[in-house]
């Protein structure tokens, strides 16, 4: 049993972990237990980043095959001057925005998947971004793949580091807890149930009498335990808040600032080897051309900052950054100088330990489907090689069918 006190102080700590996490039980008593320090198993596991790009980009103007002279035709206004291009070979080139990605190619570290999607592909954006977060395509999709995957991979966490009112995606559901969304380290803080500044003083002067002191009730105990976890995890938090300093600058922009995020969450060693980004504004109907370059340049300069960084503080072999969207557009543009909503595109993967360069052929610009490029890699192909190559777990399961790994990893 406990006595008066022991109960005031377990309560105390209670009330302080279910302000902290925010987000659903268990969460934060499982990270701040399952965190490793920098010398224990587990703190030097791989980690994926996941970067939606979300509304469906326009894949023959990512990554261009300029040397096609059905390219030019099919883009009379967009098609992007070939002297501007970031040469991958002879035919291929990237938009001229992602000159950090062209950097990332130089340094062995960018693998361009070609022509990726799935069979009979949806033009509808909710449609078509479910069977992607949930690896299938069956009609009622309630889990995603990365959730699924989070079951395998114990004393893991996860983070979706995500723009305001960014909703919860679907990739991110059925896991065995509730995935945070974080939106500054501030999310992340210590905070006790008092309303003055005096209570709180207080309260944390108990709540930490009651850390130190040593219990021989075991729900005490571990609560002392979970509390002790707590705090340093905050801490450490808090340090790096104030003290981060990148190896490299970042872009000012949306997504580099929410990558610099996971790269102090990554420096705080919380135990998570999953994150979630995203990126809006890929539906781009009518005017396209400054639009899309803008958003390439966007993700080209937050992506490279960001393996530089990561890369500077010794994590370029335990990184891989991963990007996909909904689909891509159709191959000849509309009367607006934009494009519509069309289905086969390019997926980046950016590490130490990807395979660089092009993977697959880039589609067919001759044998066009409704208009649109024809797929010929199943986008979970991908996502195999991602679960079983990366993350080492068993892929069948997770993704709907059997899907052989596609050769994107050095051995």
């Amino acid at each position: 049993m406990l006595n008066r006190r022991e109960f005031l102080a377990t309560s105390l700590v209670g009330s302080s972990l279910v302000a902290l996490r925010g987000w659903g039980p268990g969460f934060l008593a499982r990270t701040a237990l399952a965190a490793p320090t920098a010398d224990s198993p587990g703190a030097k596991d791989t980690i994926l980043v996941v970067i939606q790009l979300t509304g469906g980009n326009d894949g023959l103007n990512t990554v261009v095959p300029f040397k096609d002279p059905l390219y030019a035709k099919y883009r009379p206004t967009l098609q992007l001057p070939r002297t501007q291009l970031q040469k991958v070979n002879d035919e291929i080139g990237l938009h001229p925005s992602m000159n950090g990605f062209a950097e990332l190619l130089q340094d062995g570290a960018l693998c361009i998947v070609q022509g990726v999607g799935y069979p009979n592909p949806s033009q509808s954006h909710f449609r078509s971004m479910d069977i992607w977060h949930a690896a299938s395509t069956r009609e009622t999709l309630t889990e995603g793949w990365l959730g699924k995957a989070l079951h395998r991979l114990p004393q893991t966490g996860a983070f979706h580091v995500a723009m305001a009112n960014e909703p919860n995606w679907l990739a991110l559901q059925g896991a065995p807890f509730k995935v945070p969304a974080l939106t500054s380290l501030e999310d992340f803080q210590l905070r006790t149930p008092a309303a003055s500044g005096s209570d709180q003083r207080s309260q944390r002067q108990v709540l930490e009498a009651s850390v130190k002191r040593p219990a021989d009730n075991p729900l005490l105990s571990f609560v002392q335990q979970t509390a002790l976890n707590t705090y340093e995890n905050t801490r450490r938090l808090r340090e790096i808040g104030r003290n981060y300093q990148p190896k490299v600058p970042y872009p000012q922009t949306g997504l580099a600032n929410r990558l610099r995020l996971v790269a102090q969450l990554i420096e705080a060693n919380l135990g998570a080897r999953i994150y979630y980004v995203s990126l809006d504004g890929f539906d781009t109907h009518a005017s396209q051309a400054n639009t899309h370059a803008n958003l390439l340049a966007e993700l080209s300069g937050a992506v490279t900052a960001f393996f530089k960084d990561m890369a500077a503080r010794g994590h370029r072999d335990r990184l891989c950054i991963m990007t996909f969207s909904e689909f891509g557009r159709r191959v000849q543009e509309n009367g607006s100088r934009g494009t519509d909503h069309g289905s086969a595109a390019p997926m980046f993967l950016i590490g130490g330990r990807v395979r660089p360069g092009l993977v697959g052929e880039h589609p067919s610009l001759e044998k066009l489907e409704f208009g649109n490029l024809k797929h010929h890699t199943d986008f979970r192909q991908v996502y195999a090689a991602v679960l079983e190559k990366w993350l080492g777990i068993p892929s069948q399961g997770i993704l709907d069918g059997q899907f052989k790994p596609l050769d994107v990893f050095r051995s």
